[in-house]
């Protein structure tokens, strides 16, 4: 143990040891090392985290802990405002500086502003990156405005030099003696209690940066080479499901990239790899269009939808949440998210369609479910994907674009695997019937207790169009 001033390294969405330049600089200073993660009221991305994504929290720290443990240092756990929470810690162990991951939340650089102000005169502060592939900075048109439009935006990025190689996780943890005091994690209650709703995502995922790194290698060995194709189909395995895993910081894009380029340098071939990238790629755009346009979560980019003549319909909310709209695949996808706190990218775009366009509600409630439900939400892809869907964000597919959710259905589902897996009523309805089953009869017809559909689709996307048309401005 060295005897040198203590340094704090303070962990936000960054739950990892591996390739954490934060940790790799402060471990380099030669000091003891104080790791803490402060749970704030009022977080950077200006809301606090929702039930499943509080679940996977609580494992993903409990992870974190154990393997800083295992390397000889302890994980101090704090409740209370980030600056005062670092304020207080920092007097009451003398440090000397405080090391942290940039974050990319609205909130986020007023908070580290705040903590400059606040400490910066007795306390160095140092800021690394390894949230995002690149800074927001780096990636703007040439009048230095952001980008708006994804494709341009990615080839911008693909212009610049690759990420710098990652870094290896430490092997040993200098701690101060003694350490000082923490909070007890069960403390607080991030998991459920009665009724324990956790049963499906304890089945489903294994939070933490072992879990993260499995799910990598699975994805890279077995996946990635039909992705291109599969990630469309949520009746096979062929997603990453590295979403959660990158939320909350468990595995950083950086080492994604080069394990997805080292694996197609392998296979002699793009192999899927290419496409997969697009996919990291929009992680970053959503994340750089937040840091540009705070008002994401909430306020539609393009302002003419604020004018959205909604609806307000409570019930047809509730049936939406419970997967009880009486279409096959919307219904599918909102009870595998109640189940397990994720849906596959093909069903959400579906899902989300259907609330903005078959129901005419506004997106923002869908985002606030999404919020609440999803282990991957975050307030950057959650918010970009919803208004993309709505029409009104940047990119977006054009409000006139409806998804018809029976087609989608036949296309990416054809034999209703994905679907029968979800709604067991619909069991013994055929291939031909099982996203139209309320054309099914006698023996074919779904078990009692599944609904006739909530709306006509037909009646219902010529409503939408009407209610777009009506705020559409005229050329000037």
């Amino acid at each position: 143990m060295s005897s040198a001033t203590p340094a704090i390294l303070w962990f936000r969405h960054d739950l990892r040891l591996d390739d954490q330049p934060a940790l790799a600089a402060v471990l380099q200073s030669g000091r003891p090392v104080v790791p803490v993660y402060i749970l704030d009221p009022e977080p950077a991305d200006g809301r606090p985290p929702g039930s499943a994504s509080r679940w996977w929290l609580h494992h993903s720290l409990e992870s974190l802990a154990a393997k800083i443990e295992g390397l000889g240092g302890q994980l101090i756990l704090r409740r209370g405002p980030a600056v005062n929470a670092l304020r207080q810690l920092a007097e009451e162990i003398g440090a000397a500086a405080v090391y942290f991951t940039r974050a990319a939340e609205p909130d986020a650089a007023a908070v580290e502003k705040h903590l400059n102000a606040t400490l910066g005169n007795t306390v160095e502060l140092h800021r690394f990156g390894g949230q995002l592939l690149f800074a927001p900075e780096q990636v703007l048109k040439d009048d230095d405005t952001p980008y708006r439009v994804f494709t341009p935006f990615w080839r911008a990025c693909c212009r610049l030099p690759a990420p710098s190689v990652a870094i290896a996780a430490p092997t040993r943890w200098p701690a101060p003696d003694p350490s000082p005091a923490s909070e007890q994690l069960a403390d607080w209650q991030l998991l459920p209690t009665r009724p324990d709703w956790a049963v499906g995502l304890r089945e489903a995922w294994q939070p933490g940066e072992a879990g993260a790194e499995a799910a990598l290698d699975l994805f890279l060995d077995a996946r990635v080479r039909d992705y291109k194709g599969d990630r469309d189909r949520p009746d096979r395995p062929g997603t990453s499901r590295l979403s959660p895993h990158l939320r909350f910081g468990e595995i950083s894009p950086r080492r994604v990239w080069h394990a997805a380029e080292a694996h197609a340098v392998r296979a002699g071939g793009g192999n899927g790899v290419e496409a997969f990238l697009r996919e990291l790629g929009w992680r970053e755009f959503s994340y750089h269009l937040l840091h540009h346009f705070p008002q994401l979560p909430d306020t539609p980019l393009r302002p003419e939808f604020s004018d959205f003549p909604w609806r307000d319909d409570d019930a047809a909310l509730q049936r939406w949440q419970q997967g009880l709209t009486g279409y096959p695949i919307v219904d599918a996808g909102m009870r595998e998210l109640w189940a397990t706190g994720w849906m596959h990218n093909r069903v959400r775009m579906v899902v989300g369609s259907f609330l903005v366009k078959d129901l005419l509600l506004p997106w923002q409630q869908g985002e606030r479910w999404f919020w609440d439900t999803l282990v991957d939400a975050d307030p950057a892809n959650n918010a970009a994907s919803w208004q993309w869907v709505a029409g009104c964000g940047a990119d977006a597919a054009p409000f006139f674009r409806v998804f018809n959710p029976t087609l989608q259905g036949q296309k990416f589902d054809p034999q209703g695997a994905y679907v029968r897996r979800w709604i067991p009523e619909l069991e013994h309805v055929p291939d031909r019937l099982v996203h139209k089953p309320w054309e099914a009869g006698g023996d074919d017809r779904p078990a009692p207790g599944y609904p006739q559909p909530i709306v006509d689709h037909a009646l219902a996307r010529q409503r939408a169009l009407a209610a777009f048309r009506a705020i559409k401005k005229p050329a000037a």
